[in-house]
């Protein structure tokens, strides 16, 4: 049975009045429920919007969403990457329902219970149908890595700096920066 992305709604809606927050994509015609990200990888999405938007909202650049907004891909499938960005020229306003738009930026992050496999393939569809940049984080192995179209993956770890020059010139960060402090 392909399900759409109407049948998606009306099951949301059901889930909503019986008081069940599930966060819902559609592959392939079928229902992904995702579950909660752990702590970790909730605080380091964070971290990377608050980094990102610093440099993004000042300029105007463009629009910086977290992982419950959905995008409705060429392939009519529904997906939520953990942190999406899409430009300005894009998306000059935005709508109360999904994006019918591939993003500018995907990021997905390992949660501990994710494999990396999956979200490598997420990455990578998301970049076939039309991303510029992909970015999978791994707090597992501390590691940041970054696809293009057409090009290796480069990984990064420590000291290195993450760009992105084709979205965002002139912004970059440290890796470490990423990851949570520790407070003792």
């Amino acid at each position: 049975m392909n399900l759409t992305i109407h049948d998606l709604e009306i099951l949301q809606e059901k889930l909503k009045e019986e008081q069940h927050d599930y966060q819902l994509e559609l592959q392939e015609g079928n229902i992904i429920v995702m579950g909660p990200s752990d702590i970790e990888s909730s605080e380091i999405g964070a971290e990377f919007i608050r980094l990102l938007g610093n440099w993004v909202k000042p300029r105007r650049l463009g629009r910086i969403f977290d992982s419950s907004g959905g995008f409705i891909m060429p392939n009519t499938d529904l997906r939520t990457p953990d942190v999406a960005f899409v430009s300005a020229d894009r998306l000059k306003r935005t709508v109360r329902d999904f994006a019918q738009l591939v993003p500018d930026l995907v990021v997905e992050i390992k949660s501990k219970t994710d494999r990396i496999r999956k979200l490598e393939d997420k990455v990578n569809l998301f970049l076939e149908l039309g991303a510029r940049v992909g970015i999978l984080i791994n707090p597992d192995d501390l590691t940041v890595s970054v696809y293009r179209p057409n090009n290796e993956v480069q990984v990064l770890r420590g000291e290195d700096k993450l760009t992105i020059p084709e979205l965002f010139p002139g912004w970059e960060i440290s890796i470490a920066e990423l990851w949570p402090p520790v407070f003792e």
